[in-house]
């Protein structure tokens, strides 16, 4: 079979989650509630915070921080879907894949550190109660959001390399509705061992 390494206007198709025409209306109405009321939810758990100075504390502004990524997060995966069903059209160009696949990455790895961060920070709450305001000053915390964005915008570049140097076959189905590392790798043509080994450095 014909293999090249996609670059510019290059597609690759998802395939969603059902191939039904009669579901594709249902499917799309479902991820679009789910998709605004996430979105509203958090952005009102935002502003909750913002707006009360009683919630100027470490752990509300680490619970603002994961309400943004989670927005971010499902803004990067379930618009284009939406867009998908509404058009009857899976494509979705090979850069755009790899901007997906980054952004997902970026902002799952973000979810983790802040939920992380904030075990940390009931930790230290619980453990050094006398000292905790002086351990959690807000040069100390927002230090730590920043740092784990740092991290987590550079991790996924990394992958995002690896898998630039993958072969795939012309009109790639990918049996998914968003381009996820792991269904990416699993429909090159070429070896993905290292991409595997990275991987596997983070579990």
């Amino acid at each position: 079979m014909e293999t090249e390494n996609y670059t510019g206007a290059a597609q690759f198709f998802l395939l969603g989650l059902s191939q039904d025409a009669n579901l594709q209306p249902i499917l799309f109405g479902v991820f679009l509630s789910m998709y605004l009321v996430t979105v509203l939810g958090n952005l009102l758990i935002i502003l909750a915070i913002s707006s009360d100075s009683h919630l100027h504390t470490p752990m509300y502004f680490f619970l603002s921080n994961l309400s943004f990524t989670d927005i971010c997060f499902i803004s990067t995966t379930v618009p284009k879907m939406l867009v998908n069903i509404h058009e009857h059209n899976k494509g979705i160009l090979y850069t755009e894949c790899l901007t997906q696949v980054y952004l997902v990455l970026a902002f799952v790895g973000m979810d983790n550190l802040l939920l992380t961060i904030m075990a940390y920070d009931r930790f230290v709450a619980i453990c050094q109660p006398l000292i905790y305001v002086a351990i959690m000053n807000p040069d100390f915390y927002v230090f730590l959001v920043l740092i784990s964005w740092f991290i987590m915008f550079l991790v996924p570049l990394l992958h995002i390399l690896l898998v630039k140097q993958l072969t795939f076959s012309i009109d790639t189905k990918v049996p998914h509705f968003f381009c996820e590392l792991a269904q990416v790798l699993r429909v090159a043509r070429s070896g993905t061992i290292a991409n595997v080994n990275i991987i596997l450095l983070y579990l």
